[in-house]
């Protein structure tokens, strides 16, 4: 069969650039409408894309003056989602540095469940002290030993998932049992950061385990992705980079023994799509200029961990940033946003103008046939196995995008015309992995 792109949208309330909410036809409320992304997962089904995706943080991101503020929890959400399809996957990020594994693995196990088996979990680290604070902690845990705890805490979610043979609810009424007892066992974990006796208290859901996303593209971040990653979500502003990222993430999953097939790299990148190119442009000049510009520059200044006033507007970047060894959280985006401004010379003004739409993942503008060409480029060029679509505009990017882009994929038999299975591991050509509650029943005996 031919090798066929994987689509998954990128759901961010009014849109991805930062100030869609400010046109007239959006819904500056929409952050916390249930409906709204209810509309926008059945829109997105509708172009048979492979999954939603949606991001999030256990802190309040950013300044509430810049653009919508505020998320529902995600997991909450995708099961409203889950009422309102019946195909498209659900993928939702949660933070291994601020949850307990029994928690998480629970709460995914159970929208698998909801959906049928269409979940998926965005594993995160979470850079940033701000999000300490929330927890009863001073500062954020070091780069490395946030990885370390997410690498065990996956083992462990890994381990509850699989404390329930797939055969353990027999639920037969004559003798009256239910569940067989040898079937479910406790995991007794013992680890550096978790003790967990488990078993979970929850039978193995469809998929078996949920579809392990990452997001991280940091050396640690890459080590988590080959070792446990199904699909990674990625930031590439050039074709270059981007073939880069896919080979060394490739060898690296091949080096530790597993299929680099099963593991699938979406790069972000965000459309701006008008019939003409000249329309395509003016809708992106409109949203530029809706930028309120103090507030961006604030938060740029945060990422790179300067003050505002070291960044006048109308000049290039210091010199004398902090090398990214210093930086303790989000470190491919820091080196993304500096390697940008400095290959192409813009001006603060220009960069935030850059980063408006899509926070350092790729911006395109340009009608149907050439958005759809951009993909194709990258995807032939084995910098991708697919994309993660970032609309700039919601709902109209996203109805642009399946309305004009996806049958031209189409057409040109690079994406499917149907799904062709009912979970999010068979969208992205997956097999349901095997229990491990044998090898469990073993250790405990």
């Amino acid at each position: 069969m031919t090798r066929q792109l994987h689509l998954n949208a990128f759901l961010m309330s009014t849109g991805h650039h930062e100030a869609s909410w400010r046109l007239p036809e959006s819904d500056p409320f929409a952050n916390t409408s249930v409906q709204h992304y209810q509309s926008l997962a059945q829109i997105a089904e509708r172009g048979k894309f492979d999954s939603i995706f949606f991001a999030d943080s256990p802190v309040l991101f950013g300044d509430v003056g810049r653009r919508p503020a505020g998320s529902l929890e995600p997991t909450v959400l995708l099961t409203a989602i889950a009422a309102a399809t019946s195909r498209i996957g659900l993928i939702a990020t949660a933070s291994t540095t601020y949850n307990d594994p029994f928690n998480l693995a629970r709460r995914f196990a159970s929208v698998d469940h909801v959906s049928g088996g269409r979940a998926g979990w965005n594993v995160v680290t979470t850079a940033g002290p701000e999000a300490a604070k929330n927890f009863n902690l001073a500062d954020q845990p070091a780069h490395a030993e946030r990885y370390d705890r997410a690498a065990e805490f996956l083992e462990v979610a890994y381990k509850l998932w699989d404390s329930w043979q797939d055969d353990a609810a027999i639920a037969d009424k004559s003798s009256g049992v239910w569940a067989l007892n040898d079937r479910v066992v406790p995991i007794d974990h013992v680890g550096r950061h978790f003790q967990v006796r488990g078993p979970l208290n929850l039978p193995r859901s469809p998929q078996g385990h949920p579809l392990i996303v990452q997001a991280g593209s940091s050396e640690d971040g890459k080590g988590l992705a080959a070792r446990y990653a199904e699909a990674v979500f990625t930031a590439q502003q050039t074709l270059e980079d981007a073939q880069d990222f896919y080979r060394d993430l490739k060898a690296r999953t091949a080096a530790l023994g597993r299929d680099p097939d099963t593991i699938k790299i979406l790069p972000g990148i965000v459309p701006v799509i008008g019939g003409t190119v000249e329309e395509a442009l003016r809708l992106e000049q409109q949203l530029d200029e809706l930028i309120r510009p103090e507030y961006a520059r604030l938060q740029l200044a945060r990422t790179l961990r300067v003050k505002p006033e070291d960044l006048p507007f109308d000049q290039q970047l210091p010199d004398d940033l902090p090398d990214e060894d210093e930086i303790e959280g989000a470190k491919s985006r820091y080196t993304l946003i500096v390697t940008l401004a400095r290959r192409e010379k813009l001006t603060v003004r220009e960069l935030i103008g850059r980063l408006g739409g899509g926070r350092g993942h790729r911006t395109f503008s340009g009608t149907p046939e050439q958005v759809a060409d951009a993909i194709q480029d990258w995807f032939e060029a084995d910098a991708a196995d697919g994309f993660n679509i970032m609309p700039a505009v919601l709902p109209s990017g996203l109805t642009a995008f399946v309305d004009e882009v996806v049958p031209i994929l189409q057409r040109r038999g690079l994406f499917r015309t149907d799904y062709t299975g009912t979970t999010l591991r068979d969208h992205y050509g997956l097999a349901r992995p095997a229990g491990r509650t044998a090898s469990l029943q073993e250790a405990t005996a």
